[in-house]
């Protein structure tokens, strides 16, 4: 499995935000969501920002299939966190703990001092992965009407190498 940045609009990016979004419409409508609905969920929550000074998008990919995907978008020295996801029969194997913790790194290295997201207690999995990630429950910071939990990271400066040497 490897890491890749991916354009939004790329069929991989794509692939993976359809896989996403269909997911979380069927949870909330309580069935299997219909092609319309998908159509309109990726129509309603663009990700094409995710690119560039604005953003990042980022697919794990194994055998060249992208199996899952989070991005960031950059508001000064905060990134907020979106479009997490890992195809459900992948779950359970890391995949989803490893991408965030290369987000962080990628964030970290831009100068991002906190990451924060949002969500729903209804995505259980997206809640407990967070939580033992480090991040923590804090007040809304937006008026999404699909969430109901925030979340919050400090991120601490990126660390030296053991070889680096200080200057005087």
């Amino acid at each position: 499995m490897i890491f890749e940045t991916e354009r939004p609009g790329a069929g991989r990016a794509d692939a993976i935000v359809r896989a996403y979004l269909t997911e979380v419409a069927s949870r909330w409508y309580g069935r299997v969501a219909m092609s319309a609905e998908v159509d309109r969920a990726m129509l309603d929550e663009p990700f094409d920002d995710l690119q560039g000074d604005s953003g990042l998008f980022v697919v794990a990919v194994d055998e060249g299939a992208a199996i899952a995907c989070a991005g960031v978008r950059f508001a000064g020295v905060v990134g907020e966190v979106t479009k997490v996801f890992t195809l459900p029969e992948r779950r359970g194997r890391g995949v989803g703990s490893a991408l965030l913790r290369h987000v962080e790194e990628v964030c970290r290295a831009r100068g991002i001092t906190s990451l924060r997201l949002d969500t729903r207690a209804e995505l259980a999995e997206a809640c407990a992965l967070y939580e033992r990630l480090g991040f923590v429950r804090v007040a809304p910071f937006n008026d999404d009407p699909y969430s109901d939990r925030w979340y919050a990271k400090p991120l601490s400066r990126p660390r030296r190498s053991r070889g680096a040497h200080r200057r005087p």
